[in-house]
């Protein structure tokens, strides 16, 4: 995908000099071919016909191209567990859809506002948990797309739309963009908006998209993260590799990658420097598990009593693991995430890192479906809550990306984004 398409394709929609129903045309055609293997979207019948609609009604409100919204005609896939009005919210389960309706999720509201068309919703793991749906890696149809925000991931990486909605609990926006080979953003823990969107456990929770290039990112973290303030940095970061037992999880051909990026970086210029970090890093994981288990058996207490019988084993079995964590371990874990991010940030200020950088997962995209890869590699950033960006970092042999994590500081989305433009252009030159 060449650098800066989604910008181009922006301005050539709000200028006129692409009519906004020949680009459906295309996103149709392009939709037919593709769609059919990868399953991004969630089924609908006549979708084109209703986007056709939409895109009249917004270029009757629009007439002016120096008036139209941000992302004027831009159609955007949605995890099925946003709420979005005048569609069914299914959360990947066999839950009746009644009992998971609510308001419009706020994002897809803002989106809406800035001028989006909603493309449809897409696939996810039952409740953003592991239990995989039919997506397919765009890559290698017969290999994982990653979970849980496995549709969205897809769709972007496909062509199918330029933007999509996910969620991360534990790696499921930075694994699977790396996985699908394009860009991924976790915001820092609550930056954006989670009302609307059916929790997996709320303190761990992030709401965040995909796209295929880290400017498009920085537009729409724009428009979705209150109060942002547009940063310019005058020179290249430093960054932190966590050295210790977390980078010990990653594999032979991972490691490879990595290195093969980190040398890039260094010949352009960047100043890298090893830090030992995460000694403990086996509690972290324990701790972020036990958190994720309480908090998953509290949202989903009054469902599961009803329709248990109706849940994946993996998660009926996550929400019995987290009936027995008490109220105690829970209050004792969540205070460990505060304690990891003012490590992590101390760290930071200590040896003048600017951003950490490290594998967005273990390795490659596993082969099979049912196995949505190993989120370890995410785990601590979102533990911690610190916002996180993968940038895709070229293909094995076989043709499946791999992707570079980059990490900044607590609420300083703003520098990660637009030091990691910078990044974007030197890896994937």
């Amino acid at each position: 995908m060449a650098y800066q398409v989604v910008s181009a394709l922006i301005n050539s929609l709000r200028s006129g000099a692409l009519p906004l129903q020949d680009y459906l045309a295309e996103i149709e055609s392009t939709y037919k071919e593709r769609e059919p293997t990868v399953c991004a979207f969630l089924s609908e019948a006549r979708r084109f016909s209703r986007l056709r609609r939409k895109a009249i009604v917004i270029e009757r409100e629009n007439p002016q191209p120096i008036n139209r919204p941000p992302l004027y005609g831009i159609p955007i896939g949605v995890k099925d567990i946003f709420r979005v009005d005048g569609f069914e919210t299914h959360a990947g389960s066999k839950l009746p859809a009644e009992v998971l309706k609510g308001r419009e999720a706020r994002v897809v509201t803002l989106l809406k506002e800035a001028g989006c068309l909603i493309m449809g919703k897409t696939q996810t793991t039952e409740f953003a948990y592991f239990a995989a749906g039919p997506t397919r890696n765009p890559h290698a149809p017969d290999h994982t797309p990653g979970g849980s925000s496995s549709g969205s991931a897809a769709a972007v990486a496909a062509g199918l739309c330029p933007i999509a909605l996910g969620t991360q609990t534990i790696g499921s926006i930075i694994r699977p963009a790396a996985y699908c080979g394009v860009v991924g953003y976790k915001p820092s823990y609550d930056r954006i908006s989670k009302a609307g969107v059916i929790p997996l456990a709320p303190s761990l929770d992030h709401v965040g998209f995909f796209a295929y290039e880290v400017p498009a990112v920085e537009l729409v973290a724009s428009l979705l993260c209150p109060d942002w303030h547009l940063t310019v940095s005058e020179s290249l970061p430093v960054l932190g590799i966590p050295k210790g037992p977390y980078l010990e999880h990653v594999t032979s051909e991972g490691q490879e990658n990595f290195v093969e990026s980190i040398d890039r970086l260094n010949k352009a210029g960047c100043i890298v420097k090893e830090v030992q970090t995460m000694q403990n890093f086996c509690d972290i994981v324990e701790r972020h598990g036990l958190i994720l288990a309480a908090e998953a058996a509290q949202v989903h207490a009054t469902w599961f009593s009803e329709f248990g019988e109706l849940y994946h084993p993996k998660t009926a079995d996550l929400i019995r693991e987290g009936r027995i964590v008490s109220v105690g371990e829970l209050a004792e874990a969540l205070t460990g995430r505060q304690q990891l991010r003012r490590e992590l940030t101390s760290l930071m200020d200590d040896h003048s890192i600017d951003l950490w950088v490290s594998p967005a997962a273990t390795g490659f995209a596993p082969k099979g479906l049912e196995n949505t890869g190993d989120p370890v590699m995410n785990l601590p950033w979102t533990h911690s809550g610190l916002p996180t960006v993968t940038i895709p970092s070229g293909k094995n042999a076989a043709g499946l990306p791999l992707g570079l994590q980059i990490v900044g500081r607590w609420y300083e989305d703003e520098r990660l984004l637009d030091w990691s433009i910078e990044l974007e252009r030197i890896i994937t030159k």
